[in-house]
């Protein structure tokens, strides 16, 4: 059977349902393009390497702020907390002044914008892009990142089947899977 076969036989609806179910962080991708901040709302961002320091996040070939973010040749990437889903929303809308009110500064390797109130930042060099599928995967070198001081934690803004996921009181750690 082809791929065009296939393909019209997908079920999109399915498709979101079923991985809807993995729940995920969101981040603020931004940069600077044409001396003014940019950025969209982005549920893959994902740390890629260690060794070099290597981040990765996707976006829909039918962005408009992805290439220009891709034009500036480097992001900053602000992982959101639990209390920032309004602001999550407002850069996930489409042709919106997304930074109208928005607190941030230059982060300090590449200039991009680093939003205030986020529980990490990861700033990158644009190292590659390649097309996948209706998207493109955007991978960065890590060139500076940090955590806020004196900030009370209140865990991470979470993304689940179509909505945010409130963080469940109590400790937020515990030990991961080791690499075999």
């Amino acid at each position: 059977m082809n791929s065009t076969a296939t393909a019209l036989r997908f079920d999109r609806s399915r498709f979101r349902d079923v991985l809807g179910r993995f729940c995920t962080g969101v981040a603020i991708v931004s940069a600077v393009h044409d001396g003014e901040p940019v950025g969209f709302a982005c549920q893959s961002f994902a740390s890629l390497s260690l060794d070099p320091p290597l981040v990765s996040y996707a976006v829909a070939d039918t962005s408009t702020t992805g290439p220009r973010i891709e034009r500036a040749g480097a992001f900053c990437a602000t992982v959101l907390g639990a209390d920032q889903g309004e602001l999550c929303h407002g850069f996930g809308r489409s042709g919106a002044e997304k930074f109208a009110g928005v607190a941030w500064s230059p982060a300090e390797g590449t200039g991009s914008p680093r939003i205030t109130g986020g529980l990490a930042w990861v700033d990158c060099r644009i190292e590659t892009v390649i097309p996948a599928g209706d998207h493109r995967i955007v991978i960065g070198r890590v060139m500076h990142l940090s955590t806020p001081e004196n900030v009370q934690d209140a865990g991470p803004l979470l993304y689940y089947r179509g909505g945010f996921l409130a963080p469940r009181p109590g400790p937020h750690a515990v030990p991961g899977p080791t690499a075999a």
